[in-house]
């Protein structure tokens, strides 16, 4: 068993490219049924599972308390683990192969409307001092390019070309994509580097966000900046760089954009990821048919 689980890591790792946090969470869901298995049916074989086991597992989560979207999650590591199995010749057959995932509510994600985002860059329309300048530039960013919360993290100065006003961002299985800058943000990226330029003692010298004591910015560190800022505008109940994306390409699609323009700048693998981002331009669509048709006016 850990000689697969050895191998099914560097599957995930070197095959998949899937990021350090992602395949840690793979594993752990892994080993924590692997767990249960070894308690509730004195098995450490994970090769010889069958799906009553698993079921058994499903339902002592359930019983937990667990959400289905969580269960669901867990599941969706183990899927990936038994197709490692196959693809190894270490089983047959899938114990999952039948089963079909616990339902779950879907959850709109309201995006900020235009107004929200002009209020919170409003504020910091003159910025002073490193900490500002760096906000304002990050909330335009996310707002502007729709990049990811990691993808900014890791973002490298050498990933910054303000001379054909394009940053390279390096996205989910390390696929790597250019995306536009616009002009409005060349002001912003100058006047951030000169502050951070006067930063003592850098320690993360190659990323180009970094926080005041010269470290690279974190997840956290950046979900609550986003959250801070939008809470004095928005009350809307999630306030996240992610609501920032879904605002990018909802604002995007209300104002003509194409689908797989879209698609592309999010870096999205197919059209079907980019499609959830119709909904919200579809209500601004209907809205605007409704108010402008004489019909309606009757």
């Amino acid at each position: 068993m850990v000689t697969n689980i050895d191998a099914f890591r560097d599957y995930l790792q070197k095959e998949k490219k899937y990021s350090p946090h992602t395949v840690n969470a793979y594993l752990n869901d892994v080993m924590n049924f692997q767990s249960f298995n070894e308690v509730y049916f004195d098995q450490e074989n994970i090769e010889e599972v069958n799906y009553s086991q698993i079921r058994s597992w499903i339902v002592s989560l359930v019983d937990g308390g667990m959400s289905n979207v969580s269960v669901n999650r867990k599941i969706a590591s183990l899927k990936a683990l038994f197709k490692f199995l196959l693809k190894i010749k270490q089983i047959q057959v899938s114990p999952l192969l039948k089963h079909k995932a616990l339902k779950t509510a879907k959850v709109l994600q309201i995006p900020f409307s235009e107004k929200e985002v002009a209020e919170v860059l409003r504020d910091l329309e003159n910025p002073v001092g490193f900490e500002e300048i760096r906000d304002k530039l990050i909330i335009d960013l996310f707002y502007t390019t729709g990049i990811r919360r990691t993808e900014l993290i890791h973002l490298k100065i050498s990933d910054v070309n303000l001379s054909n006003s394009t940053i390279k961002v390096v996205g989910k299985r390390n696929k790597e994509r250019i995306v536009p800058v616009l002009p409005v943000l060349t002001k912003q990226f100058s006047s951030y580097s000169n502050e951070r330029s006067h930063i003592n003692s850098v320690r993360d010298l190659e990323y180009f966000f970094i926080s005041k004591k010269g470290l690279k910015l974190n997840e956290s560190f950046v979900y609550r900046l986003i959250n801070s800022y939008f809470s004095a505008v928005s009350e809307k109940v999630k306030k996240s760089p992610h609501i920032l994306r879904h605002t990018f390409a909802t604002h995007l699609l209300n104002n003509g954009a194409d689908l797989n323009s879209v698609k592309e700048l999010l870096g999205h693998s197919s059209l079907a990821s980019t499609q959830i981002y119709t909904h919200s331009s579809l209500l601004e669509l209907k809205k605007v048919y409704e108010e402008a048709h004489p019909r309606n006016k009757e």
